[in-house]
């Protein structure tokens, strides 16, 4: 009987469901699992993650960390209702900036915050960070389900990841080692990985009026979202790949300022790179943006990778050997460009880009 007292608060109440939170984790342990290494001390649900370095591997073992996110391709996933594959996205840009180090990944540790946890949900985000894991070697170490009631909308979610590598000192990647007659290979992306998304969702969904069902040009057999959620290609393995066998000298990832942001970071002063227009195909989702923005030239390359998601400096008589490396990784790359003597930049040269 209600004597008039006010009924108790409850977190519930206020917009916090424990129980669904620990059945979002009974669910996601067996994908934690699968991407176990023998490294790897206790299990999920420890305050923090145990992993063991085995320093016997390494002469002077440096660890190297990286952080990022999927930025708004995680607003084309949830308009979709396709969750499955943004966590793949959010492995590739923390492994791929640790191996344009040289490090190998040993750990990830993933961060998602909601409005509202629905375990199967929270399960569909991870699944993809745990085949980006098991893809590139790495254990799924912990993570963190923040459940945001009130400030952010039930079907809202952000998704953040933190991964550890190692490379021997001796090892590591970087700009010092370049030299003018460097060669420039590129690694080509099919899709626009996880930046620009923000000039794509204005382009095609708000200025064109696309629906994310519809082909994604004229005589597609794919959709807008089956374009725009392309999983980022994971380029961590095959670069390790070439590394084993080719001088790579230092790598530049191709995300958030495009080839004129990223590649002058991999180069010493005193030394250009020269990317050749038209050594590359330009995938179509990349000329439909242009064509609907419409999109500045110099703005396109500005924002988004244009099917080069990655480019490698290596020695110029290793190059054909670190190409048939990443072919055999599965990884299309071919030579881009090279690095000469002058102002530390980079420049485009050659036939537009879009002449195709």
């Amino acid at each position: 009987m209600n004597d008039g007292a006010p009924v108790p608060a409850t977190y519930a109440a206020a917009g916090v469901d424990i129980d669904a939170g620990e059945t979002a984790v009974e669910l996601i342990k067996p994908m934690v699992a699968s991407t176990r290494r023998p490294e790897v001390l206790g299990g999920l649900g420890d305050f923090g993650g145990l992993f063991a370095l085995d320093t016997a591997r390494y002469g002077q073992p440096v660890l190297v960390a990286a952080t990022d996110g999927v930025g708004t391709k995680l607003e084309v996933a949830r308009l979709a209702g396709r969750l499955d594959t943004v966590g793949i996205d959010l492995v590739a840009m923390c492994v791929d900036d640790l191996v344009c180090q040289g490090a190998e990944p040993l750990f990830f540790l993933d961060y998602i915050s909601t409005g509202a946890v629905e375990p199967e949900r929270m399960a569909e985000l991870v699944s993809g960070v745990a085949e980006g894991c098991r893809q590139v070697g790495a254990t799924l170490l912990g993570g963190e389900m923040a459940e945001h009631a009130g400030v952010m909308a039930a079907d809202e979610f952000d998704l953040v990841g933190f991964a550890v590598g190692v490379v021997d000192r001796d090892a590591v990647l970087g700009s010092a080692r370049v030299q003018p007659g460097d060669v420039l290979v590129g690694l080509g992306s099919p899709g626009l990985r996880s930046n620009g998304y923000t000039l794509a969702r204005h382009v095609l969904l708000e200025r064109a009026g696309l629906d994310l069902d519809a082909p994604a040009w004229e005589g597609a057999t794919t959709t807008v979202a089956d374009e725009l959620l392309r999983p980022s290609v994971l380029y961590s393995p095959g670069v390790r790949s070439a590394i084993e066998v080719a001088e790579v000298h230092a790598a530049a990832h191709i995300t958030g300022g495009g080839f004129e942001g990223n590649i002058p970071r991999a180069l010493p002063e005193g030394c250009r790179a020269v990317v050749e227009r038209g050594t590359w195909s330009v995938p179509r989702i990349f000329q439909e943006i242009r064509r609907l923005g419409p999109v500045d030239d110099d703005e396109m390359t500005r924002v988004f990778n244009c099917g080069l998601g990655m480019v490698l400096m290596v020695s110029a008589d290793t190059a054909e050997v670190a190409i048939a490396a990443l072919t055999a990784a599965g990884i299309d790359a071919g030579v881009v460009g090279h690095v000469e003597a002058g102002e530390r930049g980079c420049s485009l040269v050659g036939p537009s880009l879009w002449d195709a």
